[in-house]
């Protein structure tokens, strides 16, 4: 049967297969009449359509990367089983190493943080161990003692009784050997230590203010609210009252009368103290005392409400000066006579 021309370019376009071409031998087609449109068959291509073949790139192997065995040994050999084993153990360093990068791109985050806390211990390691070494240093021990606050005390005598620390570093002085040594001075009430490097030490201490004499046989003992004997005469002093409660020769824990009479001269002013003559308690609760101006005497009672029982004092010493007797034991029913 006689294929009409063209079939073979059209089954070959739709099947993708190259179409057979004709032999040089073979005669010319005899060319046969073009036919009406209308008389083509439904699906026929008339016209060729061009193919486009389109060849993708090899992809170029990566520095680095081994290659396997067979792209390495000639084509047409089998390797031996020294090859094998040397292409086995390259290949398993090769994972190793891919694994480790692997390791090492999915744990950036966290070595990150963890050299950062490295090196922030580091630093303050370093930090502490230089002061350590510094302060532990010759060049901060003491060579000099400057005492403040001293004027009944002798300033230079306190500096000789603290020169065994000198030689220490200001870091190293014994506090308990200071201490033992200020111990040693009645008049001190308080004190601090204060280093300045790199080699002074500033000792500010408080010394113990009297509020009375306590007369002891034909002696007068100047003491302060804590009954610590500061100085001693054989006269009054000037410009103290003379403290003469029960048992002020006792102990002050136990002598409530002359804690009561101390804590009355703290909480007076300076103007009504000053005018103080002697002031006396036999308890806590009936301190009275006697003014040098005409003798009169306070009635305070306890030390309770010393305040604005001052006040009222204060107050009846401008309006009845002439009176013998002031009465401020209830601070508001205050009574005069």
């Amino acid at each position: 049967m006689k294929r009409p021309a063209g079939f073979d370019r059209s089954a070959a376009r739709q099947t993708g297969t190259p179409a057979p071409s004709a032999p040089e031998t073979a005669a010319p087609a005899r060319p046969e009449p073009a036919r009406a449109a209308s008389a083509s068959p439904v699906g026929t291509i008339t016209e060729p359509i061009p193919i486009v073949r389109t060849q993708q790139p090899i992809p170029e192997r990566k520095p680095g990367l081994s290659r396997t065995m067979a792209d390495r040994l000639p084509l047409g050999r089998v390797p031996s089983n020294r090859e094998i084993s040397k292409a086995l153990r390259a290949a398993r360093a090769e994972r190793r190493r891919v694994e480790r990068g692997e390791v090492r791109r999915f744990t950036k985050r966290s070595r990150r943080r963890r050299m950062a806390w490295i090196g922030a211990a580091g630093v303050a390691v370093a930090l502490v161990l230089g002061v350590i070494l510094v302060g532990l240093s010759p060049l901060l021990a003491l060579r000099h003692i400057q005492v403040v606050g001293a004027s009944r005390l002798d300033a230079g005598a306190i500096s000789a009784k603290l020169g065994d620390q000198v030689g220490k570093p200001l870091a190293l002085l014994d506090q308990a050997a200071i201490s033992s040594d200020l111990a040693a001075f009645p008049l001190i009430r308080s004190y601090t230590l204060e280093s300045h490097p790199p080699d002074t030490l500033v000792v500010r201490i408080v010394e113990r203010q009297a509020i009375g004499a306590v007369q002891h046989g034909t002696a007068f003992v100047l003491v302060d609210a804590a009954k610590v004997p500061i100085s001693s005469s054989a006269t009054r002093p000037a410009g103290y009252p003379i403290i003469a409660a029960t048992g002020a020769a006792a102990d002050a824990n136990a002598d409530s009368g002359f804690a009561a009479a101390a804590a009355v001269l703290s909480s007076l002013p300076a103007d009504v103290l000053s005018r103080v003559d002697t002031i006396s308690a036999k308890t806590k609760d009936d301190v009275s005392f006697t003014l040098r101006e005409g003798g009169a005497t306070v009635v305070w009672g306890s030390a309770e409400d010393s305040a604005l029982k001052s006040a009222d004092l204060a107050a009846l010493l401008k309006g009845a000066p002439k009176a013998s007797r002031f009465d401020v034991s209830s601070p508001h029913s205050v009574t005069t006579g």
